[in-house]
């Protein structure tokens, strides 16, 4: 049985922006049905901790990771350093080393915008688009995944996510959302049974009824470093994209 209870969280609350783009708008009717399971991770089993086993920087440390799927694509998987995530969480959620009391976490909108506009250590962000967690639609989930190579989401962690193998959702106070508290994770994984996510260094597996009880917030990136996705409305979103940063 893990025991992840002494691990760093950090997703504060969601912040929502009526400008936000929407992923159902640009997923077009020519978009093929995703396949049965995907697979993006490639099976490694050790990402690096990205230093949110010391610090509750998980919204960094997912930027961190969804670089390496991307790049892994490409044959040419990017680790990027520590020195390079602390300095991001320094700038976009306001840690100083100095100040242990800072280390509060950080909104996802407010870091993709970041990324968006200052880039990661050398890697664009061009665009995001969210899912709605509240619809459940795993259609939308897989194809978004199958996409994008990924989804860079927020969950609200119950107590009982401390020790499960598998991440699944269990009824009782231990299990309410939020429980135990906010977490940035990103998911470039799935198949009939589940999903799997990248945290603290290593793939986690959960359950379908996991994302559906507690996903709060889903976000689709969109990045020179991953291949563009067919069947995608790329032009519209940018076009919107415009519309909504001018």
């Amino acid at each position: 049985m893990p025991d992840h209870s002494q691990m760093k969280l950090g997703k504060k609350a969601r912040r929502y922006d009526t400008r936000t783009l929407r992923l159902a708008r640009y997923l077009t009717p020519a978009l093929p049905a995703p396949p049965p399971a995907v697979t993006n991770s490639q099976g490694i089993t050790s990402w690096g901790m990205m230093l949110n086993d010391t610090l509750g920087n998980c919204t960094i440390a997912g930027v961190g990771h969804a670089v390496q799927i991307w790049t892994l694509a490409k044959g040419n998987e990017i680790t990027v350093p520590d020195s390079a995530v602390l300095q991001c969480y320094e700038q976009w959620d306001g840690y100083d080393p100095a100040n242990p009391a800072s280390d509060q976490g950080g909104v996802e909108l407010d870091v993709l915008n970041d990324w968006r506009q200052q880039g990661f250590s050398g890697h664009e962000l061009l665009a995001f688009a969210d899912l709605d967690p509240a619809l459940r639609d795993e259609l939308h989930v897989k194809q978004a995944i199958a996409l994008f190579g990924g989804l860079y989401i927020g969950l609200q962690l119950p107590i009982t996510a401390q020790t499960q193998d598998v991440w699944d959702a269990v009824t009782g106070d231990d299990g309410k959302p939020g429980s135990w508290g906010g977490h940035c994770v990103v998911v470039p994984d799935y198949d009939p049974d589940g999903l799997t996510c990248i945290t603290w260094g290593a793939p986690k597996r959960m359950t379908w009824n996991f994302w559906g009880t507690y996903c709060d917030e889903a976000h689709a990136l969109l990045s020179p470093d991953w291949q563009p996705p067919v069947g995608f409305d790329l032009v519209s979103l940018q076009a919107d994209l415009q519309l909504v940063t001018a």
